[in-house]
């Protein structure tokens, strides 16, 4: 199995990544202007492509298995940098690590997308939970004040002597 088959799937796996880049670029947009129906349908699609990506993935590592053992190197780690290692044309060298280098930069961007979106979440979130405290009374704030009496303990509604 050639170096060609593991590039295609490198191609593959930086689309995939692109396009969920896209999507979250899009969520982004989405929880900025809190629209829950346009958020649900964008995370339905980027479930889908989750699925593509775990399948393309698989597929790299087959690829890759494939490779390694077509070139008796099965007894070394499986990464990228022994596979270079091995690599003797220098343009599929340099080919596959360009395509290496623009999926380290895609997933990159992409987790650092994501973080942008957590923090929109979980800003949301706290707005959300800020609001609840502040709509919802305490106990101390049903009486408007201190009228209890010293003498008085506090009593379940059910009597425990029964």
């Amino acid at each position: 199995m050639s170096v060609q088959s593991i590039n295609t799937a490198l191609e593959k796996l930086i689309n995939v990544h692109q396009t969920l880049l896209n999507l979250s670029q899009e969520k982004t947009v989405v929880l900025k202007n809190g629209n829950l129906d346009q958020l649900q349908t964008l995370l339905v699609r980027e479930r889908k492509q989750i699925q593509v990506l775990q399948k393309m993935e698989t597929n790299r590592v087959e690829a890759v298995n494939n490779w390694f053992q077509n070139n008796d190197a099965m007894t070394e780690e499986q990464t990228i940098s022994n596979l270079l290692e091995k690599i003797k044309d220098v343009s599929e060298k340099e080919k596959l690590t360009n395509l290496t280098v623009a999926l380290t930069q895609v997933m990159l961007e992409l987790k650092q997308q994501e973080q942008l979106n957590q923090a929109l979440v979980q800003q949301s979130v706290q707005f959300v939970q800020l609001s609840l405290d502040m709509l919802s009374p305490t106990l101390k704030n049903m009486n408007y004040g201190n009228n209890q009496s010293a003498g008085t303990t506090n009593r379940s509604v059910f009597d425990s002597k029964a």
